[in-house]
């Protein structure tokens, strides 16, 4: 059982910027591909961005690109989402969750193929 928690949302007016944090409990947290997606009110669960599990790879939706950057420190078994440039539309819940998948991370982006979730983050973002 791996247990996953986020922080770090709130609230930010457009065009400022979030730092969101997750941790993964466990001793094979430098083996998971780590992911964040995230969920607005009446729309599903979409991808946001992917990290291999040595931190080499990165993935991200093309909604946040150059915006969003995800990144991973294995000693701290933490995987942070640090967020540029807000919109409106980038309010939502957000969440973290980890795989032990061995597929490249450019094709990790749904969320049937992510083991462990956390219980998300709230970010709201206002014009």
């Amino acid at each position: 059982q791996v247990h996953v928690a986020e922080s770090g949302g709130g609230l930010v007016q457009a065009g400022g910027s979030l730092r969101l944090s997750c941790t993964a409990s466990g001793r094979f947290f430098s083996s998971y591909v780590m992911g964040w997606f995230r969920q607005a009110p009446g729309k599903e669960r979409e991808f946001v961005a992917t990290i291999s599990p040595t931190g080499g790879s990165t993935y991200y939706a093309d909604s946040v690109k150059g915006r969003f950057f995800i990144s991973r420190d294995n000693a701290k078994n933490t995987v942070s989402l640090q967020m540029n440039s807000l919109k409106v539309e980038d309010t939502a819940v957000y969440y973290c969750a980890s795989s032990a998948a061995g597929i490249p991370v450019n094709q990790m982006t749904r969320t049937p193929q992510y083991n462990y979730w956390g219980q998300g983050t709230q970010v709201t973002v206002s014009s």
